[in-house]
């Protein structure tokens, strides 16, 4: 039986071409309330940038499991270790690149060409962050950090950053988060909470961060327009984010 729903918010409950909830996940979320069963985000964002949606969480798996809360009761956080972040800094500072940082209330950016702006605002639909000089960023307790580069630096920065993992989900960049955090780390910490089973959840996502959680849960559900990669790794495989995909996932499954 089950007892929770976890959703990604971008290319899961967001589509990437309207930008918005679809009527049929809200009549999904209707029955699955109306059925006592809990749902929750799972999702890389932050707390500051998850968007007003026209249906509701019970609790906040955030920044690929770094921070997770229920109300206002934080059930987990864990930061990127301090040298790390540091570290990071003077690679992103040496090499020229973009990089984003988010820490538990607010981000930064510290710098922003045209190319990275477009890419970022059309997977993610938000205001970018206020630019702040590398140099300020350094001390920060970061939670998570958005990596501007190309996939074949990943080898390199995981060499450089032992305690570090990249879920990378866009080819032209990547999170960069704690070895440790994953959304099936935060999603345990969440039922724990509310003492239901992992064989009692549900989990929808589209992105490569998404596949630890998708193994974790009780069924793992990928969207249609995930790539191949994330439906192997799925127990079931509906129908994109644009074609209703979680309704008719929660209708063919018998949940609702």
């Amino acid at each position: 039986m089950i007892k929770a729903a976890f959703f990604d918010i971008d290319g899961t409950l967001l589509s990437f071409i309207t930008h918005k909830v679809s009527s049929g996940t809200v009549r999904a979320f209707r029955a699955l309330h109306a059925q006592g069963i809990h749902t929750f985000i799972a999702s890389g964002r932050p707390k500051v940038l998850i968007p007003d949606m026209p249906v509701s969480f019970d609790g906040y798996v955030t920044m690929n499991g770094g921070y997770c809360f229920v109300g206002d009761q934080v059930l987990l956080r864990n930061p990127i270790p301090q040298v790390e972040t540091d570290q990071w800094l003077h690679y992103a500072q040496d090499n020229g690149l973009c990089t984003m940082l988010f820490t538990e209330h607010q981000m930064a950016i510290n710098t922003l060409t045209d190319p990275v702006a477009n890419a970022i605002h059309s997977q993610l639909q938000f205001e970018m962050p206020p630019l702040v000089p590398i140099e300020q960023m350094f001390g920060s307790e970061v939670y998570q950090i958005i990596a501007v580069m190309p996939a074949l630096r990943d080898a390199e920065v995981l060499q450089l950053l032992p305690h570090c993992r990249l879920p990378r989900w866009h080819p032209q960049f990547s999170d960069l988060v704690h070895m440790d955090n994953s959304k099936a780390v935060g999603i345990e910490s969440v039922l724990r909470h509310f003492s239901i089973d992992r064989s009692e959840c549900i989990a929808f996502g589209d992105g490569g961060n998404d596949i630890e959680m998708l193994e974790y849960c009780g069924i793992g559900v990928a969207m249609g327009n995930a790539d191949d990669t994330v439906k192997s790794h799925a127990d079931h495989v509906t129908t994109s984010v644009d074609e209703e995909g979680i309704e008719h996932a929660l209708i063919s499954l018998h949940i609702i």
